[in-house]
């Protein structure tokens, strides 16, 4: 299955030892590896074997020197960061509204989840046809026109009047309520029909509540209700699920803690599982994928087009198109074909790297002979057409489906118009759109980012009011572009004071963008005060410490030309390591020490 010979990255530089063991255990004994202006680690000797796909990722330097991968355990024991939230002792909830900045591991969860809620049968896949993705239950409808915050009255209501409530109907509501990022009043279906005994639970209603529970209350209470589940249904779903929560979150310990109760309990090791690995290491510890994939080769474990989706996006992300290129040849010698998903995301990097060309073959290929069968591929081609600055091909693809759009396809038009600079034409849709649908505050989003892009102040603050009077709750990418529509028109104490409202008045936990905008900006000008403020409260609020974190505050010492005492302790008691562009900072805080001595 590693039929990659040979990728540009290294595994473990100079060479690798796997140990000549018969223990289904990976001891990795770590060398040398050299950085290049990019931040890229390459090695002086790049090693050939049968750990193919591991040779595109190189984990080497002195954060993880004593990490160890098996299946009898995982542990980080340096180069993770851990903080209070990664031990389950917070329980920050969350929006109805995803989080953009928790990674990939919410899409890999909702897609098991929709595979779940499909079965009508509790211990295998349902043998009945399954209700139409597209299609709406009732009862989602009822739940939606609930007033108030709680739905038992319409629920009740549904029952009085003798409507179905059966397990396809429930089933196709709570889907439907994912969908729709719903989540407070999918847990409340839940509750509701458990305590009026409506549902005769099963693993997958179980393994849904813990998943709706941890993504509105945060994983210790997720991990508490486990308890609650009788022991029968106490299987890999429930484990795989929290594990998946806590890899979306950024949580290394509690993942890797997560991870080795699964191997204690004897579950297999499946690449859903290596995959929730892959997805927080991506985000927060490349180096360490490589281990996992190791892992993987060790047990066997065969990976996914999910498992080729994150590596192609972490080789993409790091620039390194021939090694992207050597993952997608890879799978392909696999018999996997790229998927939609796959081909946007190539396209996307092609991009980014200023490889147009590749990128427009790409499209193509996406788009087919007759795009005309296929419109459901018209909201990606004209993000991508968007992205390559391709005003002509956006208006040929949005003419495919004008006639009859659906919401997705006048968002992403929307999306590429504003890209584009052209704001009447994105705002046209928009209004058309709003007339059609009731939209959120998420779809709202899309137009005011636009407004914050463009220095549009005004205009941003009235499409805020006109979301206001709509009764419409502002979410979590709402305040994002709130914040940042006040950031460029340099208000950024304005800027600063609605992140402090959001949090407090609406008690919600901002993104991580948000924070890094308001951040570097202080940094920018110096202010040590308000960036060490900043730094602080998203601690405060579960984002574990990341190297751009670090990166802002050094910066705002630098521009402020004052030492930062102890900074390299701190970075040490958070395990994070200087990569080379940081590591030129703290040079440059040096000569401020110097100064501050010779005064």
């Amino acid at each position: 299955m590693w039929t990659l010979r040979r990728a540009s990255l290294c595994l473990r530089s100079q060479g690798l030892n796997a140990g000549a063991t018969h223990a289904p255990c990976v001891n990795l004994v770590p060398t040398t590896c050299l950085e290049n202006e990019r931040g890229i680690y390459q090695s002086l000797d790049i090693s050939y074997g049968r750990f193919m796909l591991a040779d595109v990722f190189c984990s080497t330097d002195i954060a993880s020197l004593n990490f160890a991968v098996d299946w009898r355990g995982l542990s980080s024991q340096a180069g993770a960061s851990s903080t209070k939230e990664d031990d389950g002792e917070l329980e920050g909830g969350s929006n109805d509204e995803s989080d953009v900045d928790l990674s990939d591991g919410d899409e890999e969860s909702e897609k098991l989840h929709h595979e779940l809620e499909l079965s009508d049968d509790e211990t295998g896949p349902t043998k009945k046809q399954s209700p139409d993705r597209q299609s709406q239950s009732e009862l989602f409808k009822e739940i939606v026109k609930a007033h108030g915050l709680s739905i038992d009255s319409a629920l009740d209501k549904w029952v009085e009047q003798g409507k179905e409530l059966g397990r396809e109907e429930i089933m196709l509501a709570v889907r439907n309520l994912r969908k729709g990022k719903m989540y407070g009043r999918a847990l409340q279906l839940f509750q509701w029909l458990e305590s009026n005994k409506k549902l005769e639970f099963g693993e997958r209603d179980y393994v849904s509540k813990l998943d709706l529970i941890a993504k509105l209350h945060g994983l210790q209470k997720a991990e508490k209700c486990i308890e609650s589940v009788p022991e029968s249904f106490r299987g890999e779903l429930l484990y795989r699920t929290l594990l998946a929560n806590c890899a979306g979150r950024g949580h290394i310990m509690a993942t890797e803690r997560i991870f080795n109760k699964m191997k204690d309990l004897d579950f297999p090791l499946t690449s859903f599982t290596c995959n929730q690995l892959l997805i927080l290491y991506k985000n927060l510890h490349k180096k360490k994928m490589a281990d996992v994939l190791l892992l993987m080769e060790k047990e066997n474990v065969k990976p996914c087009i999910f498992t080729y989706r994150i590596l192609l996006d972490t080789k993409g992300h790091s620039n390194d198109i021939t090694g992207m290129e050597q993952v997608l040849e890879t799978m392909k010698a696999e018999g996997i074909e790229p998927d939609i998903q796959i081909q946007a995301l190539l396209a996307r990097h092609y991009t980014k790297a200023g490889l147009n060309e590749k990128a427009e073959a790409v499209l193509k290929e996406i788009e087919g002979e007759n795009l005309k069968e296929n419109r459901r591929l018209c909201a990606t081609l004209i993000r991508l057409y968007a992205n390559l600055g391709k005003a002509d091909e956006v208006e040929r693809i949005w003419k495919v489906c004008e006639s009859d759009p659906g919401v997705d396809d006048c968002l992403a038009a929307v999306e590429a118009w504003g890209k584009l600079k052209k704001i009447e034409e994105a705002e046209s849709i928009f209004d058309r759109a709003s007339k059609k649908w009731k939209l959120n505050s998420k779809k709202y989003s899309v137009l005011l980012m636009i407004y914050a892009n463009n220095n549009m102040l005004k205009k941003g603050k009235d499409l805020i009011r006109r979301m206001a009077d709509c009764g419409i709750n502002i979410g979590p990418l709402a305040w994002n572009a709130l914040v940042k529509l006040y950031i460029q028109a340099g208000e950024v104490e304005k800027a600063d004071s609605i992140l402090q409202k959001a949090i407090q008045r609406y008690n919600m936990r901002p993104m991580f963008s948000t924070y890094m905008a308001v951040l570097w900006q202080y940094a920018k000008r110096g202010d040590v005060h308000n960036s060490e403020k900043i730094f602080h409260a998203m601690r405060n609020y579960g984002y574990t410490s990341r190297m751009s974190q670090f990166e802002a505050l050094i910066q705002a010492y630098i521009n402020a030309k004052v030492p930062a005492y102890g900074i390299r302790e701190r970075m040490k008691a958070d395990n994070i390591f200087p990569n080379k562009s940081v590591a030129g900072r703290l040079v440059q805080l040096d000569a401020f020490k110097k100064n501050a001595i010779s005064d």
